[in-house]
């Protein structure tokens, strides 16, 4: 994904907006729900409430017609750490008038947004608004002290984080559907990696979420990465305080996509996988896939994880499909 989001880095030139000019605006979001209903699980249920939030432009890029702003609004979740309690995204929508699809979009494990910005860019270019969540702990949610992570070897920490992350995803959800330029009926989400393994959560959860487009992720995380290679170091520390692999799956179950793969057989979704995958074992998308009953549409690439990079292109233009259709 890095190649997309290099070249459309070179061929979207953007104008930073004016300081002086830029209008912040503050709105109150209605967040409705009727989570016993719609058979929301029970760990990712929210009563009916609002919130405030806050949109700032950021730049009008000029060639690609597309305009960026900041949007922040409080987690539903309230933290220990202030910076973390305010969820930070950054929303891409195009410039020309028009009710277009919209989309949560969620990056990969570094958290450096590249990826993220990049797929948000390539949606808005061709007419799908996109608000790209920094997770719980990443980038500005982080605090300057301290070694504070999304994800870290406490596990228990761990799963109330993601929690953290699938919560703010569905008020981010509530503001897209807010949105006057926005379709609320067709609502979905895009994640790569990390991001679609949390994002698999997200659209089990929230019910204005009709569609996904889920690439390089997967279900069963236990199985996927106890015996893997690049989480040996990981593996050790857990097993050194007396975790082992049941104990860790009983921990992990409650935030793994596998467990909630009933919540996503009403949904429309797209599933891209690597075959040489060296981060996700491919197996942990296949089970994934098997889950959600009707077997939707999968794609595998003939690729490792980070060589997906290369398909970045016809991934994309089959992701705007999905999404448009």
């Amino acid at each position: 994904m890095t190649r997309l989001s290099a070249l459309l880095a070179v061929t979207a030139f953007a104008l930073p907006t004016n300081a002086a000019d830029a209008v912040v605006t503050t709105s109150e979001i209605a967040f409705t729900a009727d989570d016993a209903k719609n058979n929301v699980p029970e760990r990712f249920r929210l009563e009916s409430h609002s919130f405030p939030a806050t949109v700032t432009p950021k730049y009008s890029l000029k060639y690609s017609e597309v305009e960026v702003s900041t949007v922040t609004f409080p987690s539903a979740v309230t933290t220990e750490h202030p910076e973390n309690n305010t969820v930070v995204c950054e929303y891409f929508r195009p410039k020309k008038p028009g009710k277009y699809p919209a989309a949560v979009v969620l990056d990969v494990l570094d958290g450096q947004l590249i990826v993220a910005r990049g797929e948000a860019m390539w949606l808005a270019m061709h007419d799908v608004s996109a608000l790209v969540v920094v997770l719980p702990y990443y980038g500005p949610r982080r605090p300057a002290e301290g070694k504070h992570r999304l994800l870290s070897p406490d596990v228990d920490l761990s799963v109330k984080n993601v929690r953290q992350a699938v919560l703010d995803c569905r008020r981010a959800t509530a503001w897209l559907a807010a949105q006057p330029d926005v379709d609320a009926k067709k609502l979905a989400l895009v994640g790569t990696s990390l991001g679609s393994i949390v994002g698999a959560l997200v659209v089990s959860a929230e019910p204005r979420i009709a569609s996904a487009c889920l690439l390089l992720g997967g279900g069963g995380l236990v199985d996927a990465f106890w015996d893997h290679p690049k989480a040996a170091l990981l593996t050790s520390v857990l097993k050194a305080v007396g975790i082992t692999k049941e104990t860790l799956r009983k921990k992990i179950d409650p935030v793994d996509p596998l467990t909630y793969a009933a919540c996503l057989k009403g949904k429309d979704l797209l599933f891209v996988a690597a075959s040489r995958d060296d981060v996700v074992q491919p197996a942990a998308m296949t089970r994934l896939w098997e889950a959600c009953g009707k077997k939707p549409k999968l794609v595998w690439l003939d690729a490792t994880h980070v060589g997906a990079a290369f398909y970045a292109f016809p991934m994309m233009s089959a992701v705007v499909e999905h999404l448009k259709k």
